[in-house]
C-alpha cells in the first residue's frame, strides 16, 4: 500500500457540501467546503434539482485534488441526508427534483405503505424514502431507478445508478436483518427492478470512470466506496466503535445512539437499527436540547453565565426542558408539558437547572434503550455545540456515572473518509 495514500469523504449536507480527506492514519489533511442554495417549496413539496449537489461537489473535489497533489485521491465515499430522493432513467438523468429528507408531502403514499408494512420497519410515515419514491414513480412511471441523494451522487462517478447502501435503505423498507428487500413491497404500485443492489457501507461499489476522472483531477484507480446517511457518518466520525459506545449529539435537540449486539426496534419511540459493520447502531432523538436554552437566552447571555456555573453544586430544581408541548423519546407523550418550574431569580441558576433536566433526559434516554435491549452506556462521545461547555460535561458525567469524551471529529464528512479508507484497507484489489 502505498504511503501517500489519500481517503476522501464528501457530505452532501442541507446548507453546502464539505470535502475531508485523511491519510492512513485517519488524520485530517484538508477541508473544504461549498454552499449550497436553500431547497425549493413548490406545492408542498420541498424539493431540489440534484445537479446542484453534483456541481458543488464537482468544486470540492477539483480542489481538493488540487491542494493535495501530487499525492493521489485513492478511494471516496458519500454520505447524503436521509430520506432525500429522487427517480432516474436509465443513463441516471433526473426525472424530476428531488424530494429533500424534510418533505412531509406524500401523506397518501404513507397510508398505502401503513396497510402492508410491519410495525416495525422503518419506511413508515410521509418523509419516507418509499412514501416519496411511490409518488414519484406515479408521475414518472418510465423511472430506472430509485437513488438516494448520496446513491446519486457516487454514481455520477461510477455510472452504475443501481447501487445503494444498507443506511440509506431503510427508510426504502430494506429488511437488515434478513439482508434483503421484503416480499411486502411487490403490494405496492412499483416494480422491483427500480429498487436498488445494497451494500454495506464502506465496502467498494466501483472505479471512477475516465473521463470522470480526468475532469475532477482523480486517478482513474480511484474506487468508489458504499458510503452512508449523514447522521451515521456523523457518529463513524466520533470514533465510537465498540459495543456500548455512546454519542450525544448536542444540538437544537438531543440525538443519542448507541452500538448493540442486538437490533432494537421501538416504531413508538422512532427507534430503528441500522447494520454497523458485525453490530448494531440504535438511537433515538428527544425534542428537549439547545432549542430549549435560546427561548430563554440569547447567545451572549449563554456565554457569559457558562463561566458562573456551579457543576459540583445542584440546584436541587427537577425540570423537563422541552421547547413546546409534545415528547417523543425517552419519553412517549405527545401531550407532555414543559416543566421548567419553578424558576428562580437567579438566571445562572435557572441556566443550570436546565442543562441539570437535559443530563436527566439523556440518562433516562439511555435508561430506555438498555430497557430495549441496547447495552448500559460504557463511553459516551459528545459532538454539537452543547459539547464545547465543561461545566455541561461535568453535570453530564456525574448524571450518566459514565466517562464522557469531547469527540475530536463530529464532521460527517470525516466519518465519510474514514469509510473511504476501510474499503480501500479491505479491498482485495491490487493497490499501485
Amino acid at each position: 500500500m502505498p504511503s501517500e495514500a489519500v481517503f476522501l469523504g464528501l457530505d452532501i449536507g442541507t446548507s453546502g457540501v464539505r470535502g475531508c480527506a485523511i491519510n492512513t492514519q485517519g488524520e485530517e489533511l484538508a477541508a473544504y467546503r461549498v454552499e449550497l442554495p436553500p431547497a425549493e417549496h413548490n406545492g408542498g413539496r420541498i424539493e431540489q434539482d440534484a445537479f446542484i449537489w453534483k456541481q458543488a461537489a464537482d468544486k470540492v473535489i477539483r480542489h481538493l485534488s488540487k491542494q493535495l497533489h501530487p499525492r493521489p485521491i485513492s478511494a471516496l465515499a458519500i454520505d447524503g441526508t436521509s430520506g432525500t430522493v429522487l427517480l432516474c432513467d436509465e443513463a441516471g438523468t433526473p426525472l424530476s427534483p428531488a424530494l429533500m429528507y424534510n418533505d412531509q408531502s406524500c401523506t397518501d403514499e404513507a397510508a398505502q405503505i401503513a396497510k402492508i408494512a410491519p410495525a416495525d420497519c422503518a419506511a413508515h410515515g410521509a418523509s419516507s424514502s418509499l412514501a416519496k419514491a411511490l409518488f414519484l414513480f406515479k408521475q414518472h412511471p418510465e423511472a430506472s431507478h430509485i437513488c438516494h441523494q448520496a446513491d446519486w451522487m457516487a454514481a455520477t462517478l461510477t455510472g452504475n445508478y443501481g447501487i445503494s447502501d444498507e443506511n440509506n435503505c431503510l427508510k426504502l423498507g430494506y429488511n437488515s436483518l434478513e439482508v434483503s428487500w421484503p416480499k411486502w413491497l411487490n403490494q405496492l404500485d412499483l416494480t422491483m427492478d427500480l429498487f436498488p443492489d445494497v451494500y454495506p457501507p464502506g465496502n467498494v461499489i466501483g472505479h471512477i470512470l475516465t473521463d470522470i476522472a480526468q475532469q475532477l483531477g482523480l486517478p482513474e484507480s480511484c474506487q468508489i466506496i458504499a458510503g452512508t446517511t449523514d447522521s451515521i457518518a456523523a457518529f463513524i466520525a466520533t470514533g465510537a466503535s465498540k459495543i456500548g459506545d455512546a454519542v450525544t449529539s448536542l444540538g437544537s435537540t438531543l440525538v443519542l445512539k448507541i452500538i448493540t449486539n442486538q437490533p432494537v426496534f421501538a416504531p413508538e419511540f422512532g427507534i430503528y437499527s441500522h447494520r454497523h459493520g458485525e453490530h448494531w447502531l440504535a438511537g433515538g432523538a428527544s425534542n428537549s436540547g439547545g432549542s430549549v436554552l435560546k427561548k430563554y437566552f440569547s447567545q451572549p447571555q449563554l456565554d457569559a453565565m457558562t463561566a458562573q456555573l456551579k457543576p459540583e453544586q445542584a440546584t436541587g430544581l427537577s425540570y423537563y426542558p422541552l421547547p413546546t408541548t409534545g415528547e417523543r423519546f425517552p419519553r412517549n407523550n405527545t401531550r407532555l408539558q414543559p416543566q421548567l418550574e419553578p424558576r428562580p431569580d437567579d438566571d445562572v441558576v435557572f441556566f443550570q437547572a436546565i442543562l441539570e433536566g437535559i443530563a436527566n433526559i439523556e440518562a433516562e434516554g439511555y435508561q430506555q434503550l438498555a430497557r430495549l435491549g441496547a447495552p448500559k452506556p460504557q463511553r459516551v462521545f459528545t459532538a454539537g455545540g452543547g459539547s464545547r461547555n465543561p461545566a455541561w460535561r461535568q453535570i453530564r458525567e456525574h448524571t450518566l456515572n459514565t466517562a464522557v469524551i469531547v469527540a475530536e471529529h463530529t464532521e460527517a464528512s470525516y466519518g465519510s473518509a474514514l469509510l473511504a479508507r476501510q474499503g480501500y484497507l479491505t479491498s482485495k484489489e491490487p493497490h499501485q
